[in-house]
């Protein structure tokens, strides 16, 4: 057996707080008339984040705007300092999180080239050797001396990314500030991406909305939402979470009829255990058994996603047809699937069960499936719940985890 690979990064209870103003007291009038009010809003960007990535690791963090990401890699870059907890670095970082860091707008490109190398490491006498591979990469050969305040953003994107990428240090932080760049220059930063791999050596933390470059990339991935981690694991599985995370918050501001209309395959219902009368009260050593009813309009591959979530909506695991019944392609007209779940897995509570349906893709395609259908109560649908009756031996949380003891 191999031994794990070396940590290059580890988070430990990391929490970060701004102060946001909104009012200004001007006069000791107002501050007489108004005593308490501060003006002021805590604003928790970051929530009790642990993480650990292994050396050589291609780690992805996703989320919707405003979820704490780019935040969390400005703490790990050491541009932001927590509120509390701490950030444990084995090795030396690359930042390329924000536009700009690093350069001097009143420096030509040639003059940053070399400024920008030496803030990563590099000697004067190795910029030099690797200034025209850098020049060529960006494709600024023509305007290497004009002042850096006339480039356009993608410009400075490529030029900070061609000398980010020369940079020796064991750690990449990229941001998506990738996106920036045309789509030549984006396919040449894959091709970056794809070397990092094959080679192995550096670790890199990349911060996206492109899922699927998640899932062509990155060996695990993390989804934040509210400042919190919700989930951590398989590329594809976070992918997928994101990409009905972003359906449910687009549905929710545009209210039930963002669920897709008439689709080639549509969700009717689901019922429990054949929806008899005892349906939603399941015991410990009962079988969950889930029938999920759906049309297909248009014969198309698809995967059936089933999604457990408490009554509030947090999601809790997820299970889809990928693995038993691979490329699914169901026939025109109604049709029931089942899926069977033990019981024993879950502790005392209630728990509520939503389904989506998805376009078929390979398990470790780059490509990102489409949603078809979504049953969530975001969309106002119903989705049935149950209640786990009783607690398991030896366990706390909202799982039983199962195990043995040895004191050997």
């Amino acid at each position: 057996m191999s031994e794990p690979r070396e940590v290059a990064l580890r988070v430990d209870g990391l929490y970060k707080d701004f102060l946001l103003p909104h009012e200004q007291k001007n006069s000791i009038k107002e501050k007489i008339l108004h005593p308490g009010k501060s003006g002021v809003e805590h604003l928790h960007a970051l929530k009790d984040i642990n993480l650990e990535v292994k050396r050589g690791e291609f780690f992805g963090i996703v989320g919707r705007n405003g979820s704490g990401k780019s935040t969390l890699l400005k703490i790990i870059g050491g541009i932001y300092e927590p509120t509390r907890g701490k950030v444990i670095v084995n090795g030396t970082l690359t930042p390329f999180i924000e536009l700009g860091i690093g350069f001097s707008p009143n420096l030509t490109g040639r003059e940053n080239v070399f400024l920008n190398g030496a803030i990563l490491g590099l000697s004067r006498k190795e910029v030099k050797k690797l200034y025209p591979e850098i020049v060529a990469f960006a494709e600024l050969e023509r305007f290497m001396d004009q002042k850096l305040k006339n480039y356009s953003s993608g410009m400075q994107v490529r030029l900070a990314f061609s000398i980010a990428m020369q940079a020796h240090n064991d750690i990449l932080l990229i941001d998506e500030v990738l996106a920036v760049g045309d789509a030549n220059f984006q396919r040449k930063c894959f091709q970056v991406f794809n070397d990092i791999k094959k080679e192995g050596t550096k670790t890199v933390i990349f911060v996206t909305h492109d899922m699927g470059a998640v899932q062509k990339f990155c060996d695990r991935a993390m989804m934040i939402q509210d400042s919190e981690i919700l989930k951590v694991g398989n590329p594809r599985e976070i992918a997928l979470f994101y990409e009905v995370a972003n359906a449910k918050a687009e549905a929710k501001s545009a209210g039930s009829s963002a669920r897709p209309e008439n689709p080639v395959v549509k969700l009717n219902s689901m019922r429990f255990n054949g929806g008899t009368k005892d349906s939603h009260s399941i015991h410990l050593k009962d079988t969950i058994v889930i029938d999920v009813d759906f049309t297909v309009r248009e014969e198309t591959p698809i995967q059936v996603n089933l999604f457990l979530v408490t009554p509030d909506g947090r999601y809790l695991a997820g299970i889809n047809t990928t693995k038993d019944l691979k490329k699914y392609t169901p026939k025109p007209g109604k049709h029931t699937i089942t899926c069977k779940l033990p019981a024993s897995q879950l502790t005392k509570g209630m728990y509520r069960v939503n389904a989506a349906l998805y376009t078929y893709s390979e398990l470790y395609s780059s490509e990102m499936p489409e949603l078809i259908d979504i049953l969530d109560t975001t969309y106002g649908a119903d989705t049935p719940e149950f209640k786990i009756m009783e607690d398991g031996p030896n366990t706390s949380g909202e799982f039983n985890m199962q195990g043995a003891w040895s004191d050997e």
